[in-house]
């Protein structure tokens, strides 16, 4: 697909592996350096007074980035200033703006929404269930309805801020024609939470999303070593997000920064890679009589969901080489069970009307060998009561699909149909080459 100029350089577009490595970093070879810059400075020297007053002053007014250098820690870090270039260019948006966490990052849009007296929130569940959770308890003083995608434009009202999706979803890893919801959005931002698929399966922003969530915690920096969050958007929004930040100062710690720059440029390389051994591993675990139900979108990705006919707590207790732990997103695969931690904050009810039962396990795979890991999923399953012998795993239906300009473009898109979840159903489709 032609992509015409980029937004942010006035350029011609670059492959997404190519600006996971380079962007945010265009200027580092003029000033002589190869590696970006840590800058912990909390405040910066000033003999102009008068040109610190206005650029403050224009701050203010619209939440634009200060011109010239940085004036104080909450208002901006030339080192997560990178970061943030370099996330803005990999969703396609003008802009991004970075927080301390992604709970952070979505209180921050909450809270610019509700400054215009926009307090109603339209959401589609299930979503992470701390999201869940902020907007069920009403502790920003939002107000939400919950509804499947189809009733959306029917739940819009006068005060409607924000819709709030997020696909595939935490846990069940659900979908939905994100073209289609913004346009029942109307006037209403969409903001999509992108934390499972990163730009390298899906660019929200492409299909009408106005405001692009992540938990950076996760894909982004990689490695479980760095928690943040992070929007991707149009410059207006972030400069409402900015004044946000430094009034509630939610702030990026530029360490963080650094780590999160360095983690993007080897974005595409570990969700590929961590994409084929999850498919792998679906596979198995869809020819496995001990396994009821597996959830794996359409579009790829390295989250498998699947529902035990044994005890799940015995899987976690069994597993050796995996990690039982909370989190997601790292080079090392991760499970847990969801109705026990991640969404054991929303009400049970909700919970399981959500798809999310009680049986389901969430696991993030990662690097290893994909033998390995399936021998230490195959023990933790024979540990949890269920009956049955694990059969060999059929071949893939679909081949690999080549690499786009983007990484994006030449993946298998949601069908209209998937605009209504359907968390019960068992996916096992096509996912990118990992080549």
């Amino acid at each position: 697909m032609d992509m015409g100029m980029d937004m942010n350089t006035g350029t011609a577009p670059r492959a997404l592996a190519t600006e996971a490595v380079h962007a945010g970093r265009d200027d580092l070879a003029r000033q002589g350096l190869h590696a970006p810059p840590i800058d912990l400075s909390t405040t910066y020297p000033s003999y102009d007074s008068r040109g610190e007053a206005a650029r403050i002053d224009a701050f203010a007014a619209t939440g634009s980035e200060p011109d010239g250098p940085p004036v104080y820690g909450r208002l901006g870090n030339p080192t997560v200033a990178r970061f943030e270039t370099a996330l803005a260019r990999l969703e396609g948006t003008e802009a991004a703006v970075a927080f301390a966490s992604g709970m952070a990052a979505l209180s921050a849009a909450l809270l610019v929404r509700a400054s215009m007296g926009l307090r109603h929130v339209v959401a589609v569940r299930p979503l992470y269930g701390c999201s869940d959770h902020l907007l069920t308890a009403g502790l920003l003083g939002s107000e939400v309805t919950w509804t499947d995608p189809a009733g959306i434009a029917d739940a819009l009202r006068p005060d409607t801020g924000l819709v709030l999706v997020e696909s595939p979803a935490n846990p069940t890893l659900a979908e939905v024609d994100l073209r289609a919801v913004a346009h029942a959005c109307g006037s209403v931002p969409l903001l999509v939470d992108n934390t499972f698929a990163t730009p390298v399966l899906q660019r929200p922003a492409e299909q009408g999303a106005r405001l692009v969530l992540h938990s950076a915690t996760k894909y982004l920096g990689g490695h479980g070593d760095v928690l943040a969050g992070v929007i991707a958007c149009d410059e207006e929004f972030a400069g409402r997000l900015r004044q946000v930040r430094f009034a509630t100062g939610g702030v990026l710690h530029p360490l963080a920064g650094y780590l999160l720059l360095r983690g993007l440029s080897t974005l595409p390389v570990r969700v590929r890679a961590a994409s084929a051994n999850a498919a792998e591993l679906a596979r198995r675990l869809a020819a496995d009589p001990r396994v009821a139900r597996v959830h794996y979108p359409r579009i790829g990705g390295a989250m498998v969901s699947f529902e035990v006919h044994g005890d799940p707590h015995e899987v976690i207790a069994g597993v050796r080489l995996i990690t039982p732990a909370v989190s997601l997103g790292s080079v090392d695969t991760l499970i847990q069970h969801p109705a026990s931690i991640s969404h054991r904050i929303v009400d049970a009810d909700d919970r399981r009307g959500a798809g999310v039962s009680d049986r389901l396990l969430r696991m993030s795979v990662g690097l290893e060998d994909v033998e390995d890991l399936w021998m230490d999923l195959d023990s933790a399953l024979t540990r949890s009561g269920a009956r049955g012998t694990a059969r060999p795993a059929t071949a893939h239906p679909h081949p690999p699909t080549d690499e786009s300009r983007y990484g994006a473009e030449a993946l298998p898109s949601s069908p209209a149909a998937d605009a209504t979840r359907s968390p019960s159903r068992a996916v096992i489709t096509s996912v990118p080459s990992s080549t």
